[in-house]
């Protein structure tokens, strides 16, 4: 399920990094374009993540914890998906939201980290 996950977001975060360079280049200013580009940056830096949590963890001698993943997911779901809705003029409380994201991607590249440096 994760490499199927992270493979998915890796593909929507290509798609977006395409649409927005070519379908919004002419309708966002510089600056909903940085956040546009920064959402799909994030988004494939969440799903190149969790294609190695699925890889590793598929041939893992023991369990990894699940709650890795799903802060992966979660994190660049959440944390991709308020800055894309920004980016498109969404309402700035949205803003308040995108900091549970990072910290969800952090939680999860960290949870990943100390699963695979314990003996």
């Amino acid at each position: 399920m994760w490499i199927a996950a992270g493979s998915a977001l890796c593909a929507l975060a290509v798609a977006a990094g395409a649409f927005g360079a070519h379908g919004l280049k002419t309708r966002l200013d510089p600056a909903a374009l940085e956040l546009w580009e920064t959402a799909a940056r994030y988004l494939i830096y969440g799903g190149f993540g969790l294609l190695v949590y699925g890889v590793v963890a598929r041939f893992a001698p023991r369990p990894l914890p699940p709650a890795a993943g799903w802060c992966l997911l979660a994190g660049a779901v959440i944390f991709s998906g308020t800055v894309f809705l920004l980016a498109l003029g969404g309402p700035r409380w949205l803003g308040a939201v995108t900091p549970l994201g990072g910290v969800l991607l952090i939680a999860g590249f960290l949870l990943f980290a100390f699963a695979a440096a314990r003996p």
